[in-house]
């Protein structure tokens, strides 16, 4: 099977050659971060090999010595510790090897769990890391691996190539099968990857012994992808209380099943109170169309925004629209706390959403769009100037993004 260049080698590349601080990989179970770090890494440690964790732990004597970090180089040498959340005492471990060796190697540690979880007030590897969240291939990272410019976070639009764009909408971003492009392989691995889920990372990292209803929640999920969540309604079909109902949906985000959106209000509790959207991390498994471009555009959001956030180029928040009168709009992008913009999604051509208008007036936005999956490229910036909402194909929109 053929392989492609990420962006995320780029943003790897630059983190490796500017900062001392350690690089860490999180993003959802096969995206590709142990192919992406391990070509950077000049030793690598894996903890589910057993080899390498009597090593870790053995101590940071051992692991200096055999990756070699105390011998003359003319280059630092870097060291990628893969899947290192597994182990309980991975953070002292880390703090101990990081502190001794900063300024002898680099340091990369990769997660299929989402490792800023670990982020507390007196964490013991507060600003020694930056982090950074990997996400699979989107139409952007098709057609550019470079980073975007800092002063122009948004990129020109380009055409995609009409086989990348159906492969993406056909069989979802993940490397695997997308680069293979074949249903029959593409079926077998959502099946395997939904079981390593509930078999594995969840058993592994959590302490939940009713996997059985949560594989029943994980399950029900997957269909309810672009829908707001009812915690109640969800705890009486899975037979759990509302707040395991709770927990259980935050442990299925923790592990990438899939994302929360919020309403966005200027007022950031009225924002908590209110119920999130719900959506899946694979779109390809979604069968009703208008879910499924719903979904595969707020997963380009949520890449483009988590990016930004994470190569330092703003404050960037991901989040939809609902009033009292239930207007709603899909998504809501906010920089530096304005919002920014304004997405609606339709799978096929149709008549603009009075609601932009509305919100958009309400909100002082610059840009609305309502996006359609179906709609061939065109070859001009939406954002060239603030105005009126605008039908615009997806294509375009997202060949901006990342």
């Amino acid at each position: 099977m053929k392989t492609k260049k990420r962006i995320y080698d780029s943003i790897l590349n630059e983190h490796v050659e500017s900062h001392r601080q350690m690089a860490f990989f999180t993003g959802p179970r096969q995206v590709g971060k142990t192919t992406t770090c391990g070509e950077s890494a000049n030793e690598k440690l894996n903890w589910d090999d057993e080899t390498d964790r009597g090593l870790i732990l053995a101590g940071t004597r051992e692991v200096e010595a055999h990756t070699g970090v105390l011998e003359l180089q003319e280059e630092l040498r870097t060291v990628l510790f893969d899947e290192l959340h597994k182990y309980p005492g991975w953070k002292q471990f880390l703090k101990g090897f990081y502190d001794k060796n900063a300024d002898r190697c680099r340091i990369i540690v990769t997660g299929s769990s989402r490792l800023d979880t670990y982020q507390r007030s007196g964490d013991s590897l507060m600003g020694r890391y930056f982090l950074y969240r990997m996400h699979p291939f989107s139409v952007a990272e098709t057609l550019t691996t470079a980073m975007p410019n800092t002063k122009s976070i948004l990129r020109d639009p380009m055409p995609v190539d009409e086989k990348d764009f159906n492969a993406l909408w056909e069989h979802g971003g993940y490397p695997d099968p997308f680069l293979k492009r074949d249903r029959r392989f593409s079926l077998r691995w959502q099946t395997l990857r939904q079981k390593q889920l509930v078999g594995e990372d969840l058993r592994d990292l959590t302490q939940i012994q009713q996997l059985d209803q949560m594989a029943i929640l994980a399950k029900l999920l997957q269909h309810r992808s672009g829908h707001q969540l009812v915690y109640s309604n969800l705890a009486k079909e899975v037979r759990v209380s509302v707040d395991t109902a709770r927990r259980w949906v935050d442990t299925l985000v923790n592990v990438h099943h899939g994302f929360l959106v919020r309403p966005w209000y200027k007022n950031v509790t009225r924002s908590l109170r209110k119920e999130p959207k719900w959506f899946s991390r694979d779109w390809s498994v979604i069968q009703e169309v208008g879910a499924r471009a719903e979904t595969f555009v707020a997963c380009h959001l949520l890449k483009a925004v988590e990016g930004w956030n994470d190569m330092g180029l703003g404050v960037f928040e991901l989040g939809y629209l609902r009033d009292t009168q239930k207007r709603e709009v899909d998504f809501v992008v906010v920089r530096d706390g304005s919002p920014w913009f304004l997405v609606e999604v339709k799978h096929a051509k149709s008549r603009l959403s009075e609601n932009l208008s509305y919100f958009q007036g309400q909100l002082d936005a610059p840009h609305a769009f309502q996006l359609h999956v179906t709609d061939p490229y065109v070859d001009a910036d939406p954002f060239a100037q603030p105005g009126d909402p605008l039908s615009v194909p997806a294509r375009t929109f997202l060949s901006q993004l990342l």
